[in-house]
């Protein structure tokens, strides 16, 4: 290469390099400069988060829709926008899912709390299967239909079921407290076979106040969809669920009794 032309060469590489480097601290003043390179180097907080931490970092008072008339961002207002969304969607959450029960306490207060916790009101009554039968004591066939006015509380429960034995006494003392002839507490065994081993156990407990009834097919827990044992069924006076509790409870405690009570003070009302 002749002298005339390196040093053309040169001058040209010079001029690209100029303009190199005014572009690029047009586009480092730009998108925040040094502090975006800072931010960049301990951990691309820019890179993650996206331009609208770029603008944030440069003060930019402009919203996308509104950069041509200038109109300012009203940060507050979307945050409040976005609270609202988060505040009704946890409200169409808890109503799809029936939190909110038809039935409440004298104060207005739910029921399903402290002892009750884990019972699941139906957001509305649902009706249950027509052949709901089982047997009584002397293994004569009884239908859920026989028990028309009252509300029930229907228990299935199981001697091979620790939990359902350690939860019986406790219905029993319920059906003490409330039954009558507005509310029964109707334990169904769901023992296979043989009814022996199922009375043997309430009798070994002392159960007083329970009827006893049995299914010696164990159909119910499949006709009533039971996804446990014990599951407790609330039934209102037509015959339809309330509402029901998978696994045992302290069917004797107070919360227990207060929403079994409210539940009879709507149906006389």
């Amino acid at each position: 290469m002749s002298g005339k032309a390196q040093t053309n060469w040169l001058a040209t590489v010079l001029v690209a390099g100029i303009c190199a480097a005014i572009g690029f601290g047009a586009v480092y003043v730009m998108t925040g400069g040094g502090d975006n390179q800072a931010r960049l180097a301990g951990g691309g907080e820019v890179a993650a988060r996206g331009p609208a931490s770029v603008r944030e970092s440069v003060g930019a008072t402009t919203s996308d829709a509104g950069k041509a008339a200038g109109k300012p961002v009203d940060r507050a207002a979307g945050r409040a926008e976005e609270k609202g969304a988060d505040e009704g969607g946890a409200k169409a959450t808890a109503a799809a899912s029936g939190a909110d029960s038809a039935f409440k306490g004298p104060n207005g207060e739910r029921l399903n709390r402290g002892a009750m916790t884990t019972f699941v009101f139906k957001k509305t009554p649902m009706d249950l299967p027509d052949d709901v039968t089982f047997n009584d004591k002397a293994g004569q066939a009884v239908s859920l239909d026989q028990f028309a006015g009252k509300v029930v509380l229907l228990n299935l429960w199981a001697t091979w079921c620790a939990p359902c034995r350690k939860e019986m006494p406790d219905l029993d003392r319920l059906q003490a407290d409330l039954g009558g002839d507005r509310f029964e507490v109707v334990a169904v065994s769901l023992d296979r076979g043989s009814a022996d081993k199922a009375r043997a156990f309430l009798n070994e407990i002392g159960v007083k106040r329970l009827r006893f009834f049995h299914d010696p097919e164990a159909k119910l827990g499949f006709k009533l969809m039971a996804i446990g044992m014990p599951t407790t069924l609330l039934i209102d006076a037509k015959g339809r669920e309330i509402g029901r509790l998978v696994g045992p409870a302290e069917w004797h405690s107070e919360d227990a009794k207060k929403l079994i009570r409210s539940v009879l003070a709507a149906q006389a009302s």
